[in-house]
C-alpha cells in the first residue's frame, strides 16, 4: 500500500472509531500524566538500575509498585471518580469494570471488514514474494495450513498501521493507565493448539502486570476450527514465573521450550482445575477483537477439523515507562519505547556510555 493510501486509511480508521468500541466521540480516555523522571528511569515506586541487572528474571526485581490502576483495591471507586469528573464515558467507565471482573473484554467489529481483507492480503502478499517463510507446524499430515508468524509487522506496512489502529490503540492504553507501546504481533492461518498460559511469563514487565493483548479475527471464526480459549477471572490468581515451577535459567538454556512443558504447562493446568475456572471460546466474527489481561489464562483449543482455517492477528503491548522482559530465557524486550537503551551500570546521565539499543521485536 502506498503512503497516501495508508494515510487515507488511518483517516478512515479514526473516523471509524468514533463512537464505535470506546464510546466517546471526541478523543479516548484521559490518561494519568507520567511522574517526571530522566529517560532511562523505569517508573516504579522501587527504582532499579536496571543496567545492574545481569539476568531479567522475575526474582530479581523488587516487588514494586504502581499497580496498573484496574488492579488495585479500589478500581471500582477510582472508576466511579473517573467518570465523575468526565475522564471516562458511561461505555469506557462500563468497559473498565467488565475488565476488572474479567479480566477481558470483547469489542465486536472494532476493525472494519476493509481493513482487515488489505491487511490479510499484504500479508498473503510477502508471503508469495518469498519475503515471509512460514515453518508448517502440521497438526497432521494431512494439515493443510502453514505456521504461525512472530512480529510479521516489520515486515508488512499494513500489519504495523494495524498496530495503532485507534480502537486498538486506545483501549489498550486506557486499562493500562498509560501510553501504550506496540512491540510484538504474532500471525496465524490455524488455531494453535497451545497449552493454557499467561502472557506474563513471555513477557513480563517491571512494575508488574503493564501488559495488555489484543486478538484480531481476520476472517469469521468456525467452533472446529480451534477457536481461541480464556479463563474469565484467572486474571487475579498469582503470577507464576520460572523459579515458581523451579525452571532455572540452566534448564531453559539446555531445554528449551521443553521445560517448559515439562513444569509450567501442567502448573497451569493444576491450577485451572483447583480453582473450577470455566474456560470460554473466542467464536468471533471477522473484525471482532478479544482484549485480555496480562495474566489471563488463555490457549489454543482442539482443531477438530484441521481443513478449516483461523485467521488472526495478535498484538501486544506493553505501558510506556516499563521494562519488558522474557522471563524464560532471561532477556531484555523493551525498555520504555519501540527503540530505547539501557545504562550501563551505576549510569544516571545520558552522557554515560550505554548498551546496545533494543529494537522493536
Amino acid at each position: 500500500m502506498a503512503r497516501a493510501g495508508v494515510a487515507d486509511t488511518v483517516k478512515t480508521w479514526a473516523n471509524a472509531a468514533r463512537g464505535l468500541a470506546l464510546g466517546r466521540n471526541e478523543k479516548p480516555a484521559i490518561l494519568p500524566v507520567s511522574r517526571p523522571g530522566a529517560p532511562n528511569v523505569v517508573d516504579a515506586d522501587i527504582p532499579v538500575d536496571i543496567g545492574c541487572i545481569k539476568v531479567f528474571r522475575s526474582e530479581n526485581f523488587p516487588e514494586s509498585g504502581p499497580t496498573p490502576w484496574l488492579d488495585q483495591p479500589d478500581a471500582a471507586e477510582t472508576i466511579e471518580r473517573r467518570l465523575a469528573r468526565g475522564e471516562l464515558t458511561p461505555k469506557q467507565a462500563e468497559m473498565c469494570r467488565f475488565w476488572v471482573e474479567n479480566g477481558y473484554y470483547v469489542a465486536r467489529g472494532a476493525v472494519d471488514p476493509d481493513t482487515i481483507d488489505a491487511a490479510w492480503a499484504a500479508y498473503e502478499a510477502a508471503i508469495a514474494r518469498g519475503d515471509i517463510t512460514l515453518a508448517p507446524e502440521k497438526a497432521t499430515d494431512d494439515d493443510p495450513h502453514p505456521g504461525r508468524y512472530l512480529n510479521p509487522h516489520l515486515t508488512v506496512e499494513e500489519l504495523d498501521h494495524l498496530l495503532e489502529h485507534p480502537v486498538l490503540f486506545n483501549f489498550s492504553s486506557m486499562v493500562l493507565g498509560r501510553r501504550a507501546i506496540p512491540f510484538q504481533t504474532i500471525a496465524s492461518h490455524k488455531g494453535s493448539q497451545q497449552s493454557e498460559h499467561s502472557d506474563s511469563i513471555h513477557m513480563t514487565t517491571y512494575p508488574l502486570g503493564y501488559l495488555a493483548a489484543c486478538w484480531v479475527a481476520m476472517e469469521d471464526i468456525h467452533a472446529d476450527s480451534g477457536p481461541l480459549v480464556y479463563y474469565p477471572g484467572s486474571h487475579r490468581l498469582p503470577y507464576v514465573f520460572s523459579h515458581d515451577v523451579g525452571i532455572s535459567t540452566e534448564d531453559f538454556r539446555e531445554k528449551g521450550y521443553a521445560a517448559y512443558a515439562e513444569r509450567y504447562e501442567p502448573a497451569i493446568k493444576h491450577t485451572i482445575a483447583e480453582h473450577g475456572i470455566a474456560p470460554q471460546r473466542f467464536l468471533a466474527k471477522k473484525g471482532d477483537v478479544l482484549f485480555w489481561h496480562a495474566n489471563l489464562l488463555h490457549g489454543g483449543s482442539p482443531r477438530n477439523d484441521v481443513s478449516r482455517s483461523r485467521k488472526a492477528l495478535v498484538h501486544h503491548y506493553f505501558a510506556e515507562g516499563c521494562v519488558c522482559y522474557h522471563d524464560l530465557s532471561a532477556t531484555t524486550s523493551a525498555v520504555h519505547g519501540p527503540v530505547e537503551s539501557l545504562p550501563t551500570c551505576g549510569a544516571s546521565s545520558p552522557d554515560i556510555k550505554r548498551r546496545s539499543q533494543i529494537v522493536r521485536s
